[in-house]
């Protein structure tokens, strides 16, 4: 059985990276998807670019650092096919800056949009889940929410928070027969870093290295489509990056000393 066949499938954070990676791949597996993100130009260039049937894919953009209008495009999205099957929470902004130079507004800046956004969407879809007693709803967290290194901190924090958020939420919707899943990526080619917040909140405006060798967006894409449907209910997805989550989990002595050795010098952030 197809496990996406006719299901609506809503993803956040779709203009590009991995949100524009999974719209062909979910759509190949014969679902219908609701993409959403701020610029709604890109929206719509996917649309165009993935058929512009308007049947099978929604456009509904919206910001999610934007709390109070999230109400609204739950009814929206409920509203296109009468239910979301899947939620699948991928927006969010990454950081380049050291923690002491981080100002409280760059901070609060990348909890509403990682943390809060995200769960306050998640919150106002849940009754409509409990209420079907069917729905998944899906994580897109980082290696980063299981550790930290330097010039991650405030993001590393936002990813650390959701994966306390979603392990209670997993137990608090089990017998609604409501799946939680997080998942954690590690290098993955996108134009995160490019996006990522300076300390004064200018964009970091360069695709590191690292992000620049990562895995291709529509590979990692089609791998996590297939952990999802096999029922896992967390899972990391990556190169050798991944193995740090149980380097930090057996041998936490050794993560540390590797991450302050790696601590920059060169402060031109």
């Amino acid at each position: 059985m197809n496990f996406y066949k006719n299901s609506v499938v809503w993803l956040t954070g779709a203009s590009s990276g991995i949100g524009e990676a999974l719209v062909p791949e979910l759509l190949k597996k014969g679902a219908n998807i609701i993409i959403s993100a701020r610029r709604e130009a890109e929206l719509d260039r996917i649309f165009n670019e993935y058929g512009g049937d308007r049947d099978r894919i929604f456009v509904l953009p919206f910001d999610l650092a934007d709390h109070a209008s999230l109400p609204r495009m739950v009814h929206e999205a409920i509203s296109w096919k009468g239910h979301v099957d899947i939620l699948i929470n991928n927006g969010g902004i990454s950081q380049r800056a050291f923690a002491h130079e981080t100002s409280l507004e760059i901070e609060k800046q990348i909890f509403d949009v990682n943390y809060f956004g995200t769960v306050e969407l998640t919150r106002h879809i849940v009754p409509h889940m409990m209420a079907r007693k069917s729905g998944h709803i899906v994580v897109i967290s980082s290696v980063l929410g299981k550790m930290s290194v330097p010039l991650r901190s405030t993001y590393s924090s936002s990813k650390h928070a959701l994966h306390g958020y979603y392990d209670a939420l997993r137990a608090e919707l089990h017998q609604a027969n409501v799946k939680v899943v997080l998942v954690c990526p590690g290098y993955i080619k996108t134009e995160v870093s490019i996006n990522a917040l300076r300390a004064d909140g200018r964009k970091h405006a360069t695709l590191d290295k690292t992000q620049a060798k990562g895995m291709e967006a529509d590979v990692f894409s089609r791998k996590m489509l297939r952990k999802l449907a096999s029922g896992r209910q967390e899972f990391a997805i990556g190169g050798i990056e991944i193995l740090a989550i149980y380097a930090k989990r057996f041998i936490p002595w050794a993560v540390s000393r590797i991450t302050q050795r790696i601590t920059p010098v060169i402060r031109n952030l």
